[in-house]
């Protein structure tokens, strides 16, 4: 029987959905997911807006595709929270990973010895985003008092589909409950933040399978037997993607916000720093530092700039002809939403500088664009990617940002489809199928360029 395999991967502003057949990617839809904002920061999304798109994508699906799909599998963002409560009102709200709510308890703690313990525990550093932060700050200010399970958006999918609330190695290592060495949630920690076990979902394997509910093979349109992969977070499948199909073990996501990966073989910790370094399978970890600021920074840009975001692309590579490197002395920290490596702040705000009289539209866009990039190029050195890279990202459709990317980074970057969650979904659960090096595009960075870059970025983000 000829296998299909239906990957979905949510993130922060869509939820895609890839079908595979013999290691080709036949079909792509996508659904828009919403964000909404609360008071001190609070960011969550919608348990059953999640649920209804999810739902409705695949239900349009061609028939015969559907009737067809053997094994499913889900790609899940790091770092939710869904505190769940008898009131079905209050537990629609899933925190997610630019949640803020906790970041003045995370300044005053970070200053401990108990936070450094916690991360040299779990890999995962001390900042809002996480799942322990976020507990930890609504057991200071009693909220959630009634609370009978802490889970997140892998659960929420996992027993909507098989009927139990599981979660993934991968994404339970995000949490910051999880033991790297151990594998399973830290008793230390949840004994701090006065919870069980049972509080939190069943730690699975990956690639473990589960029988879909028959209720929903039949509402969904699928088949009674297809397999329920249990799959893993994100930002991991990103990079085991493009290891898996290019061999290169270093990546760079731009897509709303940004992050650098690579694939290990060990567990690498800088207690200064944060790196994350997260547990993907036996014998494979996934280090890296994220930031808040990637695709959003150009989203704002383009309102402030230009009539739409299709008319700031057009004009884009005329902007960056008429100011030189950097931007005719104007510096942009990037810092819009707070930032996370190597800062973990939250606060930390943007700013322009060293403006005049004689500056133009074309170098704030530069400059934006520059001090963007400038400040990713701070990860790419903290997590020691060297040689080459592969770039993923909706950043990467525009010609000239891959271009200066590249010239910034000082890196070769590899630009491939094969770069995306889905296709990790995929290489994950069956190794081999996909073609070993998949088809890539390399952008190749200018060294004297480069060498320019190097120079500006020595004092840029001076205060």
């Amino acid at each position: 029987m000829q296998e299909v395999f239906l990957g979905i991967d949510i993130g922060t502003t869509a939820i895609k959905f890839g079908v595979f057949r013999e290691g080709r990617l036949m079909i792509q839809r996508s659904a828009t997911l919403k964000t909404f904002s609360g008071e001190n920061g609070a960011r969550y999304q919608s348990a059953q807006e999640i649920l209804a798109k999810i739902r409705a994508t695949i239900r349009q699906l061609p028939d015969e595709t559907r009737r067809q799909v053997t094994s499913l599998s889900v790609s899940a963002p790091m770092h939710s929270c869904w505190p769940i409560t008898s009131d079905s009102d209050t537990s629609d709200a899933i925190f997610i990973w630019s949640d803020r709510q906790a970041q003045d308890l995370m300044t005053t703690f970070k200053q401990s010895e108990a936070a450094t313990t916690a991360y040299l525990k779990t890999g995962t550093p001390i900042h809002p985003m996480s799942p322990y932060a976020k507990i930890k700050y609504f057991r200071h200010v009693h909220r959630y008092a009634t609370v009978k399970k802490w889970w997140g958006i892998k659960e929420l999918v996992l027993r909507e589909l098989t009927g139990h609330a599981r979660i993934d190695d991968a994404t339970a290592s995000a949490t910051g409950l999880f033991n790297l060495r151990s594998h399973q949630w830290d008793p230390e920690i949840l004994e701090e933040l006065q919870i069980s076990p049972d509080q939190l979902g069943e730690i699975v394997a990956c690639t473990d399978v589960f029988p879909i509910l028959p209720a929903i093979a039949a509402q969904l349109g699928l088949d009674q037997h297809v397999k329920i992969y249990a799959g893993a977070s994100d930002g991991c499948l990103a990079a085991y993607a493009g290891n898996f199909s290019t061999g290169i073990a270093n990546s760079l996501t731009i897509g709303t916000s940004a992050a650098v990966r690579q694939v290990s073989s060990a567990i690498k910790l800088d207690p200064k720093r944060e790196n994350f370094c997260y547990y993907l399978q036996p014998g494979q970890y996934v280090v890296g530092a994220p930031s808040n600021n990637g695709g959003n920074v150009l989203a704002w840009a383009s309102q402030q700039f230009a009539r739409s975001t299709d008319d700031f692309f057009e004009r884009l590579p005329q902007w960056l002809a008429d100011s030189p490197i950097g931007a005719n002395g104007v510096h942009f920290m990037p810092f819009l939403n707070g930032e996370r490596a190597p800062y973990w702040d939250a606060t930390k705000k943007a700013a322009f500088k060293n403006m005049t009289a004689a500056t133009s539209q074309a170098d704030l866009v530069r400059s934006v664009i520059e001090g963007t990039l400038l400040n990713i190029r701070a990860l790419v050195e903290m997590v020691g990617a060297t040689e080459q890279i592969t770039l993923s990202g909706g950043f990467f459709k525009s010609q000239v940002l891959r271009e200066l990317t590249v010239d910034i980074i000082g890196l070769d970057g590899y630009i491939s489809a094969a770069n995306e969650p889905i296709a990790g979904l995929y290489d994950l659960i069956y190794p081999g199928q996909r073609q070993k090096i998949a088809a890539k595009e390399k952008v190749a960075f200018q060294p004297a360029v480069h060498q320019q870059y190097v120079q500006l970025a020595r004092h840029y983000f001076d205060d």
